[in-house]
């Protein structure tokens, strides 16, 4: 996403008119209003200049930032501002979003913390303080220089070049605010960046400095990595730069090929980076793509070389399904339906590709329907995603056969009516019926019903299958204790 001569010139001269809006325009009257010089700082500029669209408005007052925000609200009838005193910001919420005041200011940090003690500085003090030159650009709104880029550090010749370069000393920038690195990463892997070769030696020299950051800030980073078109690129730097050992010591446990005299196996760290792009081609859902970043967390637990086999990493699904929720509540993931869904998907990936290599029965299609759910169709789209090989005729070939066994699934489904299929005889009926307790009798009638329709032995709609309950009830029943 580089920006060549000819599309700068184009955005500097059509900058002025951006700024003619009637946001800037409201800004800008209340700049000359108060006296106060003010500046559009940071994304905005950044995204404008790429030609990316972007809400992302930040306004430094040379003065006092709140009252700058308080004049602005009033100005164009918005509610007052969200004030954080300390900081000198806030926030104003209008029809075209959220737009945040700050007064220009310098930052000190306390090694033990992100939060930096404020005190004001001029503009270049404030696009100093900046993660990155590509972020420290602004826009003037005042009027001697309205329009007018102001670019102390480069920040325009790195977006032309397609570079992510600290403003300062790296090592002092990421020391002092370490969540710093995971956004170089971030904006690398969504812009097609590369991350300047001391920037990045600066990240390696500093990635254990992420103890003081918060898992919460952690995760945000990460999963707005994952969300990207194409996720591999952030998670392979996160791996080269040590980044994702501070918190995700699973993930680079998957790395590297072990060797049994000239027999290897998978690098299943890049396997899974693959799977988790083809995902993303696939779905723009969150917890869709975490399935790809953990459908093989436990192959290093499970790997195993067996003579005359090869390697082999039995039960990894189950495995790694059970390792989900502590990989969830240790990095402050939804304990929800989101992780349950994860869970599910993880411990059965390997069933509809297992099936392409066998005589598939109608049996084995409705217990995979009923395992999965109304998540059948997730299931099936990510077994795609999990077909990986540097062989091309070798995916196309599976792929063609996986797609028929795909299309035998959905016929099977459609036919015995199983989509979010729910057997039709539940405990209460059963208690309701033989006026007996909860127990382990109840759920003995109810599997070998729910069995029953699974295999084939009974239709499925409800009057046979409460046919059934009543031809099989008696074998269960008199296994009642005397007193129930």
């Amino acid at each position: 996403m580089e920006l060549s001569e000819k599309d700068l010139a184009q955005r500097k001269q059509s900058a002025i008119e951006v700024l003619r809006e009637p946001v800037f325009q409201a800004a800008r009257k209340v700049s000359k209003d108060l006296g106060m010089p003010a500046y559009v700082v940071g994304g905005y500029v950044r995204d404008w200049l790429l030609g990316l669209p972007s809400k992302d408005i930040d306004i430094v007052a040379i003065g006092d930032g709140v009252a700058f925000a308080k004049a602005f609200a009033a100005a164009v009838n918005a509610p007052p501002p969200v004030t954080y005193g300390k900081f000198g910001t806030a926030m104003v919420t209008t029809p075209e979003g959220d737009i945040e005041f700050a007064t220009a200011r310098k930052e000190s940090y306390d090694r033990q913390s992100r939060k930096p003690d404020v005190t004001p500085g001029t503009l270049r003090d404030d696009q100093l303080r900046r993660d990155f030159t590509i972020n420290a650009l602004s826009f003037s709104l005042n009027e001697a220089d309205f329009g007018e880029i102001l670019d102390p550090f480069g920040g325009v010749e790195d977006l032309k070049n397609g570079i992510i370069r600290t403003p300062t000393n790296p090592d002092i920038t990421f020391s002092d605010d370490p969540l710093r690195m995971l956004r170089a990463v971030r904006f690398a892997g969504r812009l097609g960046f590369e991350i300047e070769r001391d920037t990045f030696q600066a990240i390696i020299r500093n990635a254990g400095r992420l103890e003081i950051i918060s898992v919460e800030r952690i995760l945000g980073e990460f999963n707005k990595v994952l969300l990207q078109r194409k996720p591999s690129v952030g998670l392979n730097l996160l791996f080269e730069s040590k980044l994702l050992h501070q918190f995700f010591p699973e993930l680079v446990a998957m790395h590297g090929v072990s060797f049994v005299k000239t027999q290897g196996h998978k690098d299943n760290f890049y396997h899974t980076l693959q799977v988790v792009d083809n995902a993303a081609e696939k779905s723009d859902n969150l917890w869709f793509r975490w399935v790809a970043v953990l459908h093989d967390i436990a192959k290093p637990l499970t790997k195993r070389y067996e003579p005359g086999i090869g390697w082999t990493f039995h039960g990894h699904e189950d495995k790694g399904a059970r390792m989900v929720k502590g990989i969830f509540k240790r990095m402050k993931l939804p304990m929800d339906e989101q992780m349950r869904y994860v869970e599910k998907l993880v411990r059965l990936h390997q069933r509809p590709i297992a099936l392409v290599n066998e005589e598939v029965s109608d049996s084995a299609i409705r217990r995979l329907s009923f395992d999965a759910g109304e998540d059948l169709e997730d299931l099936l789209d990510f077994c795609r995603a999990d077909i990986t090989s540097k062989n091309e005729n070798k995916v196309t070939r599976f792929l063609s056969r996986y797609d028929a066994l795909a299309l035998r699934i959905r016929e099977v489904v459609e036919r015995d009516n199983l989509r979010n299929w729910q057997p039709p005889v539940n405990g209460e009926l059963i208690m309701a019926t033989f006026n007996i307790p909860p127990g382990p009798i109840v759920g003995a009638i109810k599997n070998q019903v729910r069995e029953a329709i699974l295999d084939g032995i009974i239709s499925n709609d409800p009057a046979t299958a409460i046919a059934y309950m009543h031809e099989i009830a008696p074998q269960h029943l008199g296994n009642l204790p005397p007193d129930a």
